[in-house]
């Protein structure tokens, strides 16, 4: 019976593990909470009734059992989750880096490696201790960083550390069942766990300082942004309202003329001279949307596309107040414009078009549809677009994929025949 107790307790360090590894997604949720947590728990006892019986019958060391365990949950919380992938799987690797030192910590106190009964007790009393300590910080600090929607870089490289220090106690854990016995080595032994664990702790807290700080910047660079499209767009309008009044006021003029050259018979004349004045006529709109946010994000890049001699057509019909934050839907559609300008610009002259629609539906949803003509490749991999910039996935198309759905909407992206679609839904409350 102990054969299967033992490897069955220490495999239930995965429960406190989870419920932890959840407490800062809760915005984040694809399942309502108590379908998630029964789920969760099911899927936790039967892994850890499985790694038992598997122990107990072929034995199996019990770290290999946990670690296909640890590997069957992650993939299980990254799945359950709305959050970028990459975030999910560095909260949950933190998570293990922290069990796995206070694993090392409860060998040194229990004196005994593999952990004895008492020992694997030690160990889920720790973790779930460690759970009850972190649960504000978790679900408020933790929590605002990860739905942060400026999320930093250094998510990409969060993970080094933790398996680092996964891999550290794993080689530091006892081959010997009683060399903690001899001399001053039990308690060296529990001073080098506590210490890795502080370590890792401190790591955690100065990533969580800087990635704040970075994002925080972020955060105000697309504020400025924003507001540097705005101060273009109120430049523009300026100057188009004074060549439309110096057009007003020139139009007497150009009647007289006309009016000279039709009494002549002087077609030819005519001809020439309307050609000449239709081509005085300025070219800026002086509104694309009724929403001045959208609509200075709209003009601003409708100016770079003219510039760029890429055709372009608006048609945003958005009233002044959305049932979506203004935020959001600006930075899906800089994403999806700045993408099909960069299409554009690698696209033959003469195949060069881009379309922009945007309307509400049912009075609390935004439909925003991007298409534009591009030649060469797309890359894609599994239903992710990948960058042509650098490896990986593209960070805009990320972005407006976790924008949409992180409120419940919608994204989709799809190419045929040389033309990339981009349709999003942005959900607001109802």
């Amino acid at each position: 019976m102990m054969g299967f107790l033992l490897p069955t307790l220490k495999l239930m360090v995965i429960l406190p593990g989870i419920l932890l590894a959840y407490l800062p997604m809760k915005g984040n949720l694809r399942l309502p909470p108590v379908k998630l947590a029964v789920a969760a728990v099911l899927l936790a006892l039967l892994l850890c009734s499985a790694g038992g019986a598997v122990s107990y019958f072929s034995h199996v060391g019990t770290f290999c059992l946990l670690f296909s365990a640890a590997a069957v949950m992650g993939f299980f919380y990254v799945h359950t989750l709305k959050s970028i992938w990459w975030k999910s799987v560095s909260v949950f690797l933190s998570i293990c880096g922290v069990f796995s030192c206070l694993g090392n910590a409860a060998i040194a106190i229990d004196g005994v490696s593999p952990l004895s009964l008492r020992g694997a007790l030690l160990w889920f009393a720790m973790c779930c201790l460690s759970v009850l300590a972190v649960w504000y910080p978790a679900t408020h600090a933790v929590r605002r960083l990860l739905e942060d929607e400026f999320f930093a870089q250094t998510w990409y490289v969060f993970w080094i550390f933790p398996i680092l220090f996964i891999g550290l106690n794993l080689c530091f854990i006892p081959q010997k069942p009683d060399i903690l016995g001899i001399g001053r080595l039990r308690q060296m032994y529990l001073l080098l766990s506590f210490a890795f664990l502080l370590l890792l702790l401190l790591f955690y807290a100065l990533f969580y300082l800087m990635a704040s700080s970075l994002n925080r910047n972020d955060r105000l660079r697309q504020e400025n942004l924003l507001l540097s499209m705005q101060q273009a767009r109120y430049d523009s309008l300026r100057s188009t309202i004074g060549q439309i009044q110096q057009a007003r006021h020139d139009m007497r003029h150009h009647f007289h003329i006309l009016q000279s050259f039709a009494a002549q018979g002087n077609w030819t004349g005519l001809s020439a001279y309307l050609d000449e004045v239709q081509g005085s006529i300025p070219e800026g709109d002086l509104g694309l949307c009724k929403n001045t946010l959208v609509d200075s994000v709209a003009g601003h890049f409708a100016t770079l596309f003219r510039e760029r001699a890429i055709p372009v057509t608006f048609s945003l019909d958005l009233p002044p107040q959305l049932p979506v934050p203004e935020s959001d839907l600006c930075s899906v559609l800089s994403n999806l414009l700045e993408n099909a300008m960069e299409a554009g610009l690698k696209t033959a002259p003469e195949r060069r078009r881009t379309n922009v629609q945007a309307h509400l539906h049912s009075g609390h949803m935004v439909l925003l549809s991007v298409e534009n003509a591009y030649d060469g490749e797309v890359w894609e991999r599994g239903g992710i677009f990948l960058s042509s910039k650098r490896p990986g996935e593209g960070v805009g198309l990320q972005s407006v994929r976790h924008t949409a759905e992180k409120s419940g909407g919608y994204s989709r992206f799809f190419y045929e025949d040389g033309v990339f679609t981009a349709n999003v839904i942005l959900r607001g409350g109802k």
